[in-house]
């Protein structure tokens, strides 16, 4: 193993390259298989030259960890719906901040290291920044899951907490980086995982795919500082490649909604109203209602026809029966197309994710500003369990807290079709003017159930 340990660095950069290729690859959903390979090479490439390339390894221990770790991977990849994915993903977040902050103890801890100033500095920094990402993403995880801490954190002393705790936790840091005290590195460590709560906590749940984004940036930094623990540079570049990439994406969804990232972390959007998710009705507007049989009439009697997939596509599980439904279309003349808005669902390329697993045709998908001025001249816009990211007052009410958000112009269109369960807000709690207009007739049921009998009314096979 010694006398292969000589070859380790390039075959590093040889995974580094496929890691670089892996993103370059997920960038585009025609791409994103071949992404995926390479990844999953660079990953396997990087396990086996850092096994063969160890001191005195454990091998009993580390070979067990891994089969441990390989055959719950496999299963869990294998028996998680796609509806649980934005939770799994959190998970899998709380993992890598784990793995940091075990290492880092352990690193401290180990009597036979002597840390530097530079050493210290990195463990330092990769311990609070592991713990807040493990706290945090079991929060999000809990939340996405509606098994945990589902609604925010409310009231006027959140904030104060999470300063005392933000100064509490860079000073037991700076007190370790100074004096080498254990115990302030282990209070640090401490601080950190309760702040990690305070911090996601209180964030409602039409922030959770920026939420979701912004834990994947923090997992790649923890993995980077894992790295320089172990002097380990694959660990470094596919965690700064992974906590880059986060960040760039945290920053591109938060300008969908036309917010900062500050904004979204600490300025409570999605706690106002009922919190999301609330079966409530939201007051005595009028509104008008449908059958799935009248909405396949006036589907199948259209010319151009948009479906916007939310939230409530995944929950219903629905994506197999949509294509279907655009597939009878189809054959009947009429030109469908999907519409995404970037942070439709609870993770990023939620919406994606769940058309490519039924199949959906890449050139049928089309991003907000690609579609946005296609809305005036669609017959009908069928909008499916989605909320906030079509709702007019983004760009009509002032006082709307998503004012100057940027929405699928849904209200644009010539007849607008929405299924829902209830006239209950969204994730963010915010009711939406689109269910009211004169052109919009509502559905209301299970969005799986409704566009099967939608499937039966247009092919002429229902009764």
């Amino acid at each position: 193993m010694e006398q292969f340990a000589q070859y380790a660095d390039w075959l590093y950069l040889v995974g580094a390259v496929l890691f670089i290729l892996t993103l370059r690859g997920l960038s585009s959903p025609a791409s994103a298989v071949m992404g995926n390979r390479y990844g999953m090479i660079g990953m396997t490439l990087a396990v086996l030259t850092t096994f063969f390339a160890s001191h005195n390894p454990n091998l009993a221990l580390i070979i067990a960890a891994m089969v441990v770790g390989a055959v719950i991977g496999i299963y869990r990849a294998r028996t998680v719906p796609m509806t649980h994915m934005p939770e799994t993903v959190a998970l899998m977040h709380s993992l890598v901040g784990l793995a940091a902050v075990l290492i880092a103890v352990a690193a401290v801890f180990h009597p036979g290291l002597q840390h530097d100033t530079i050493h210290r500095f990195e463990l330092f920094v990769g311990c609070f920044v592991g713990a807040i990402t493990f706290t945090a993403s079991v929060i999000a995880w809990g939340k996405l899951s509606a098994k945990l801490a589902a609604r925010p954190l409310k009231g006027g002393w959140v904030k104060p907490v999470q300063s005392i705790l933000f100064v509490a936790m860079i000073g037991l840091g700076i007190e370790y980086f100074v004096t080498e005290n254990i115990h302030a590195f282990l209070g640090m460590t401490a601080v950190a995982l309760v702040f990690g709560y305070y911090w996601i906590a209180p964030i409602g749940g039409g922030d959770m795919p920026v939420v979701v984004s912004l834990l994947n940036s923090l997992s790649g930094w923890a993995a980077a500082g894992i790295g320089f623990t172990l002097n380990n540079s694959m660990l470094i570049i596919a965690g700064s490649l992974v906590g880059s990439s986060g960040a760039i994406l945290s920053y591109i969804m938060c300008r969908a909604m036309n917010r900062s990232l500050l904004n979204v972390l600490f300025g409570g959007f999605g706690t106002q109203a009922a919190g999301g998710g609330d079966d409530s009705p939201t007051g005595e507007r009028n509104y008008r209602s449908g059958s799935p049989d009248d909405a396949a009439f006036m589907l199948s009697h259209s010319d151009q026809v948009i479906i916007v997939p939310g939230y409530g596509l995944a929950q219903a599980r629905a994506q197999n029966a949509v294509k279907e439904l655009s597939e009878a279309l189809k054959e009947q003349g009429v030109k469908v197309r999907y519409a995404i808005h970037p942070v439709a669902g609870r993770m990023p390329g939620h919406m994606n994710v769940l058309l490519a697993e039924a199949d959906v045709s890449y050139e049928d998908v089309f991003e907000m500003d690609s579609i946005n001025s296609d809305f005036p001249s669609t017959d009908v816009v069928l909008v499916i369990g989605a909320n906030d990211v079509v709702n007019p007052a983004a760009k009509d009410n002032p006082s709307s807290p998503i004012y100057g958000m940027p929405i699928l112009e849904a209200h644009r269109a010539r007849t607008v079709m929405v299924i829902k369960r209830s006239m209950a807000t969204g994730y963010a709690g915010l009711d939406n003017d689109l269910f009211y207009l004169d052109k919009t007739m509502m559905i209301f049921g299970d969005a799986k159930r409704v566009v099967e009998e939608m499937v039966k009314a247009v092919s002429g096979t229902g009764h």
